[in-house]
């Protein structure tokens, strides 16, 4: 089972929880970047008041303004933003008793500075780390690595086939939009997936606003890991990945 998205800094749990449910992650690099979206900025909650939120941007530079894909976006002030990203986490979080797992998650994307200045790069890190941290082994590719076509639905439904996948898991947005007829020309079947939005547990508070990071410093990647798999059927779906 495959999920297709766009690489988010720090993404938020809802996010998090369709990639653990999936057992490969394709990274879709290669569409327009859009700076109202997560893809260069997460949404970070205080460690004892998840309502009191503050936004971790990385400065952006767009080559080719609004047209600019996700994958050629660069970082406008890579030193600053190292050193804001460094210290908002650790104001945020550092004070939880599970700071040494969000210390590792913070440290490999710190190094990812030292090696690249694309922006794309720095956010899939964030992702591949928070999922590290919560003990997924799936695959990870890059859209841009793979001959797909122009369409919305049927470039998606590419990227699944040509991953071999038979199952694509989509999020309540992307039903919205998404047209089932080029998956069934591939015969894969598309698998709903939805985030619990009320479901008497505090880490599902603003899930579909703020970062997995604050989940993670709550009550660290064991008990956060564990939680996700009990609701595997309730966040997605029953299909095995």
């Amino acid at each position: 089972m495959c999920a297709i998205h766009q690489p988010n800094l720090f993404p938020r749990l809802s996010t998090l929880a369709k990639l653990l449910t999936a057992d490969r992650w394709i990274v879709l690099d290669d569409v327009q970047f859009a700076r109202r979206d997560y893809q260069h900025r997460a949404r970070l909650s205080a460690l004892d008041d998840p309502d009191r939120q503050q936004w971790l941007t990385l400065s952006t530079h767009l080559s080719r303004g609004r047209g600019t894909l996700i994958r050629d976006a660069v970082l406008a002030e890579p030193e600053r933003c190292r050193k804001r990203l460094a210290g908002l986490i650790r104001q945020h979080y550092g004070r939880s008793r599970h700071w040494h797992v969000v210390r590792d998650v913070l440290l490999s994307v710190l190094d990812e500075f030292d090696t690249t200045d694309r922006v794309a790069h720095v956010t899939e890190t964030s992702t591949r780390a928070l999922l590290h941290a919560l003990g997924w082994k799936g695959e990870v590719l890059r859209s841009s690595a793979l001959p797909s076509r122009d369409g919305r639905s049927e470039r998606l439904a590419d990227l699944a086939a040509l991953t071999g996948s038979t199952h694509y898991l989509c999020g309540t947005g992307g039903l919205r939009y998404l047209d089932g007829g080029p998956f069934d020309t591939h015969g894969i079947s598309v698998v709903p997936f939805h985030t619990p939005v009320d479901n008497g547990h505090t880490l599902w508070h603003g899930a579909r606003r703020i970062s997995g990071l604050w989940a993670l410093a709550s009550v660290g990647s064991e008990a956060l890991a564990s939680h996700l798999a009990s609701h595997q059927q309730t966040l997605g779906t029953g299909v095995p990945t």
